[in-house]
């Protein structure tokens, strides 16, 4: 009909249409119809669009503590309808937790001052929970009038100072009277001391205006000032979007070089973004131009190649820590090569519903293309979600096999990381998890046989420590040539403030939130060398990676930190790696002390500086808990030398994913190597898969050898350049060598691009 019409007023106009009055008439209904054909025309991925939609309007469910919306509507309904006195209370205060949680602090701050007028004098703990509650959303309208709405590089860095202090101080000095009010009735309240210290900060007070009695010395483990503080420049290049806790991948999409960045939230209505590097010092968001940003939630991703056509394709995982609400889909997007993504999700055998936010890819059984495995999430005595394994089957599908492989493992799984642990050629898998349960599967296929794991945590020497667990890695951080195993520990029973507090007194932490480092011995056994090398700090990581700040060849690592409780406000952490024997927290001295709620971390050298800078997806659980992203710009700690080395592989995957890298040289006359297997990093937050490779003071590099997964061939370049990119294709024994352009991203001049959609 509509055709027809537009046939009819196209013929009428060339003969009839004489007066002004007409064109305009026929001008609106051209408008009228290109809306009408736009909202009739599909969108790209409609089908994982339309999943992801359903799987939204599941989530929100009075029984869904992830859902404060149908907190709110439960909670009206109770207030509306009970007769029962206690009730009504219990419901008022869900409710204002609910409102805080959904980022209506006013309206909550509204519902505890009410509260506080119901309760009566004599019940002391529940007059304390409240004052507790209302001091925490007077510091969350305090953040959100000062770090949110007038956001700078220095907001919320902990010690917070300078231009980190709150310019409105209204509420955070009304937290501060609470608090004071809380700890003169308790003064052995750790969660509140924390809390009034850092609300102190903000508002110019720390450390003269704390009560000596109450005041908390901030620890600086980094008292020589071995790292130079580094710059918050998010805002600067348009990376700064605020949105709630999710993933981040920084890499080189378009093969043009230059890393690009994208991110995701496990906000199931918030939309993935996707910012194209432009080379000049800008990004171009093309998010929707590109079909990601139709596609919503989202947790984790990492990158991958699937297909071997040598573009990167993402791998979206949602649904972690969901339970029941959290059957949604992941997403296999395939890189078209033309700045789109498609969802390919069901036609290449990879759609399941699970609740999961972690997965690894490698090639398990070394026949050249990649293969995923997922951890998801059994909730002890809710409904199984077994851990899967896909072996790529060459023709852009996957087959399941984890049961037969012996890897169907059931756990509520939080973390999982892949890597050659044993040096025997085959990627194995360990797991972590949130019932505190460690697994090393070793992989013991045969080639051209069936794919084999065995249980070998036992043996190994990982299962002893039972504490809950979050992100975890395979990486040499001593660089012996052998992989070794970092898990953080995710162990608590409340608001990780009073955690905080209690590290502050040096009063006793029972290792609750402390970071474990296992030692490969070589003869596939484990050393737990946690203590031994320092690793004795509270961190709650979330989020993580590892890179190098300073490169001197020992790999650092930063810990994005927290957990859902309003309460839990931490700072982030910097871990600097001391040849390779201890590791030092740095993070007062670096100034990335972020207090916000950390997920995704990438190591990436955004500016081509030969400097590794930290990108970093902020924001928690809930939309109240919302905020900007940070990129963590190295000013340049040193004048150590570098190389970038880009792998390609031919008959080994395309992506070179599990390739071993070691560099000769000497410094100071002192012969050493440095050890690397390609892979994106950690299992929560994606760097890329090109390796920033630090030399410290070395003026040369003797050597270059590459190992290649599925043939086990080692090629050798001798006398590379440094400081410089390098690229090496498994069947061409040429270095070739490139370089980018070094970008400002301290001006921010015209930074983002703002891209339409296609």
């Amino acid at each position: 009909m509509i055709e027809i019409i537009m046939s009819y007023l196209f013929n009428y106009s060339a003969r009839q249409l004489k007066y002004k009055v007409h064109n305009i008439i026929l001008s609106i209904i051209l408008v009228a119809y290109f809306f009408i054909s736009c909202k009739h025309k599909a969108l790209p991925n409609q089908d994982m669009i339309d999943l992801l939609k359903t799987a939204a309007q599941n989530f929100n469910h009075p029984d869904n503590v992830f859902s404060p919306e149908s907190v709110v509507k439960h909670c009206d309904a109770v207030i509306d309808s009970s007769f029962n006195r206690e009730e009504v209370i219990n419901a008022f205060d869900r409710k204002g937790n609910a409102l805080l949680q959904l980022g209506e602090e006013q309206k909550a701050i509204d519902i505890f001052e009410y509260l506080l007028k119901k309760i009566p004098p004599g019940d002391i703990l529940q007059r304390q929970q409240v004052l507790k509650d209302l001091a925490i959303a007077y510091i969350r309208l305090g953040e959100r009038k000062n770090c949110i709405n007038m956001h700078g590089a220095e907001s919320c860095i902990y010690p917070i100072s300078k231009n980190g202090m709150h310019k409105d101080k209204t509420a955070a000095e009304k937290a501060i009277e609470i608090y004071k009010i809380l700890l003169a009735d308790d003064p052995g309240d750790l969660e509140s001391r924390w809390l009034m210290n850092i609300a102190d900060m903000t508002t110019g007070g720390y450390p003269q205006q704390v009560p000596p009695q109450f005041l908390l010395k901030v620890s600086n483990d980094d008292t020589t000032h071995l790292v130079k503080p580094f710059t918050d420049v998010a805002a600067n290049m348009g990376l700064n979007f605020k949105c709630q806790g999710g993933g981040s991948i920084v890499d080189d999409f378009n093969n043009d070089g230059y890393p690009d960045v994208i991110i995701s939230s496990w906000d199931l209505t918030e939309p993935m973004h996707y910012y194209r590097n432009n080379g000049n010092g800008t990004f171009t968001d093309a998010s929707d131009s590109s079909g990601l940003g139709y596609l919503t939630g989202g947790l984790n991703m990492m990158q991958t190649d699937y297909n071997n056509d040598g573009f990167k394709d993402i791998f979206v995982l949602r649904g972690g820590w969901k339970g029941k609400f959290g059957k949604t889909p992941n997403s296999l997007l395939r890189n078209n090569g033309n700045g789109t993504f498609t969802d390919v999700t069901k036609e290449s055998g990879l759609l399941s519903f699970h609740p999961t936010q972690t997965a690894t890819w490698a090639d398990f059984n070394n026949d050249g293309w990649l293969d995923v495995f997922i951890g998801n999430e059994t909730i002890p005595g809710e409904e199984v979600h077994l851990c899967e394994l896909y072996l790529n089957n060459k023709n852009g599908t996957f087959t399941e096999v984890a049961a037969r492989a012996g890897c169907a493992i059931t756990d509520f799984v939080k973390g999982v990381t892949s890597g050659d642990y044993n040096n025997d050629g085959l990627p194995d898998i360990f797991i972590s998890t949130f019932t505190g349960n460690k697994i090393l599967l070793k992989n013991e296929s045969t080639k051209g046989g069936a794919i084999k794991f065995t249980d070998v945590s036992e043996q190994a020497g990982v299962s002893k420590n039972q504490r809950r667990s979050f992100p975890t890695w395979f990486w040499d951080y001593d660089n012996d040539g052998w992989l070794d195993i970092l898990v953080c520990g995710y162990e608590f029973t409340g608001s990780l403030a009073s955690y905080a507090g209690a590290e502050a007194i040096q009063a006793p932490v029972n290792n609750a939130g402390k970071v474990f480092l296992f030692r490969n011995k070589h003869d596939g056994t484990f050393e737990d060398v946690s203590s031994k090398v320092g690793l004795n700090k509270i961190a709650f990581a979330m989020g993580g990676n590892f890179g190098d700040i300073d490169n001197d060849g020992y790999l650092d690592f930063y810990l994005g930190t927290g957990n859902p409780s309003f309460k839990s406000i931490v700072p982030n952490k910097l871990f600097k790696n001391l040849n390779g024997t201890s590791f030092l927290d740095v993070t007062t001295s670096a100034r990335v002390g972020n207090l916000q709620k950390g997920h995704g971390v990438s190591f990436v050298d955004l500016d081509n500086d030969g400097n590794e800078d930290i990108y970093i997806k902020m924001g928690g659980a809930y939309k109240g808990d919302a905020y900007e992203n940070s990129l963590y710009l190295n000013p340049g700690q040193n004048h150590n030398h570098w190389i970038n080395l880009s792998l390609q592989g031919q008959v080994s995957n395309r992506a070179a994913i599990g390739a071993k890298i070691k560099v000769t040289f000497k410094e100071n006359n002192v012969e050493r190597a440095v050890y690397r297997e390609v892979n994106s990093g950690a299992s929560f937050g994606s760097n890329p898969l090109l390796q920033h490779i630090g030399i410290g003071q070395a003026t040369a590099i003797e050597k270059i050898e590459i190992t290649w997964p599925v043939t086990g061939r080692v090629q050798v370049f001798d006398n590379p350049p440094i400081e410089i990119n390098i690229k090496i294709n498994e069947e061409n024994n040429k270095l070739t060598t490139y370089r980018l352009a070094r970008l400002d991203f301290v001006s921010g001049k015209h930074a983002l691009v703002e891209c339409l959609p296609k």
